[in-house]
């Protein structure tokens, strides 16, 4: 308490009189003489940091509409596909398995590929984003290749749906 009276009681008035103030501006002047930068309009353009514009992918047919026009297919066709297997029996529908398999984790992989590309971009992140994007697409292959497995060894999506649905 008593150092912000001291304070209070002695910044204002060096401020105050005209010799504060010359002596602040002196000091200020001779700080801006001494920088090896000097000013430009508009501010200081550096290079190589956020303040570098933005490159442009080039034209893909996979990356414009067709992309988005695939996901959105995608995601309203699952809608159908899951109401089928409730009335399906995986053993009589193995091909409907199979879509179905295959349909759910592309719908998975592109909706992580999104996350990864909007949150976790390479200009902000350029060691972390190739990692995690090949470990999605390793994760993906793994899940593909447990996905064949189940369908062809075991009982399933579509019977696994309808043990999960009535248990």
């Amino acid at each position: 308490m008593a150092s912000s009276m001291i304070l209070r009681s002695t910044l204002p008035r060096t401020f105050v009189s005209a010799a504060g103030r010359n002596s602040l501006r002196s000091a200020l002047q001779v700080r801006a003489a001494s920088s090896t930068t000097q000013y430009v309009p508009g501010g200081p353009i550096l290079k190589g940091t956020v303040n570098d514009p933005t490159e442009f992918p080039p034209p893909s047919r996979m990356h414009g509409s067709y992309h988005w026009a695939f996901e959105r297919l995608l995601a309203a066709s699952l809608v159908p596909m899951t109401a089928a297997a409730f009335v399906t029996s995986g053993s009589s529908y193995p091909v409907f398995d199979g879509l179905l398999g295959l349909s759910l984790v592309m719908h998975s992989h592109i909706g992580f590929d999104s996350m990864i590309v909007d949150y976790v971009h390479k200009r902000k992140f350029p060691v972390l984003s190739p990692i995690l994007t090949w470990t999605l697409r390793s994760a993906t292959v793994g899940v593909l290749v447990g996905v064949y497995q189940f369908n062809t060894n075991d009982i399933g999506l579509t019977e696994l749906i309808a043990k999960v649905w009535t248990a």
